[in-house]
């Protein structure tokens, strides 16, 4: 019978705890807009990097990176967010977004 008492003790602790977190509400963040916005391209990574890159981070991230960056340190950018952050983007898009930003961002800009 004692044994019976703890088990109904812990679940009333458990239910009162439970009910306590339920009490205070729902909290919500407001970020700030974002100011700045990925450069419209046709190329096919410009769709990939606004479902990937942006959902994290500002476009404006992009503009604090070197405009003389060429390929290799773009492709190294990409892999790091997917590996190190966890970044949701396939394999397959890696080249795709890696060409959308060098040719947008880095030194493949078109003159």
């Amino acid at each position: 019978m004692k044994a019976k008492a703890i088990l109904v003790g812990s679940f009333s602790a458990v239910a009162i705890a439970l009910s306590a977190g339920a009490s205070a509400g729902v909290k919500t963040i407001q970020l700030p807009p974002d100011g700045v916005q990925l450069k419209p391209s046709p190329l096919p990574g410009y769709a990939k990097a606004q479902a990937n890159c942006v959902a994290c981070h500002s476009a404006e991230y992009m503009l604090y990176q070197p405009p003389t960056a060429a390929r290799p340190y773009w492709e190294a950018m990409v892999k790091r967010m997917k590996a190190v952050f966890k970044a949701p983007i396939e394999d397959t898009d890696v080249p795709v977004i890696v060409d959308y930003l060098v040719k947008t961002y880095g030194n493949e800009q078109a003159k």
